[in-house]
C-alpha cells in the first residue's frame, strides 16, 4: 500500500507555532511516527508553501499512490485550486488539522478543500494524521473487496 501525505502552507514551522494548536511535533517527526505505527505502508511526504506545487502532486497522485493524506493548513479555507485537484483525485483521501478548528477563529469554520475528500479528521494534534492513515486503510481495504 502506498500513501501520499502533503502538507501546505506554514506546516513546515511546526514545533515553532503555538504548541497548545499544533502540538509538539514537527514534520519530521509526524513522518516518523508514521512510518513507526504503519511499518508495512510505503510513505511519500510533500510539503510546500506554494499552492501550484500541492495542486500539481495532487493531480499525480492517483497513478501512483491507493491513498492520499492531505493537510492543507491555511489552504484549507482558502483554495479552489487545491479543491478542484482534490475533486478528481480519484484515489481515497482524508483531510486532517493539528489543531481543533471548531474551537478557532471564525474564519478557519470553513473549510473549502475538506468537501473533496473522503472526510476530515480535527483536533488531536500529530494523532490526526494516525487516524488518518487507519481510515485510508479501511477505505482502500472497503475498496478492494467491492
Amino acid at each position: 500500500m502506498k500513501i501520499i501525505c502533503i502538507n501546505g502552507a506554514n506546516l513546515n514551522l511546526l514545533g515553532k507555532r503555538n504548541k497548545s494548536h499544533y502540538g509538539k511535533f514537527n514534520l519530521s517527526n509526524i513522518e516518523s511516527l508514521l512510518r513507526k505505527e504503519f511499518p508495512k505502508i510505503s510513505f511519500s511526504f510533500f510539503h510546500s508553501n506554494i499552492e501550484g506545487e500541492i495542486v500539481s502532486i495532487i493531480q499525480e497522485a492517483s497513478s501512483k499512490y491507493d491513498g492520499l493524506i492531505i493537510n492543507p493548513g491555511g489552504y484549507a479555507h482558502t483554495s479552489i485550486a487545491i479543491r478542484d485537484a482534490l475533486e478528481f483525485c480519484t484515489i481515497p483521501k482524508v483531510e486532517v488539522h493539528l489543531s481543533h478548528l471548531a474551537k478557532r477563529e471564525d474564519f478557519r469554520q470553513k473549510l473549502i478543500t475538506a468537501s473533496c475528500c473522503d472526510g476530515y479528521i480535527s483536533g488531536f494534534k500529530e494523532y490526526s494524521y494516525l487516524a488518518g492513515v487507519y481510515l485510508i486503510q479501511k477505505l482502500i481495504n472497503n475498496k478492494k473487496k467491492v
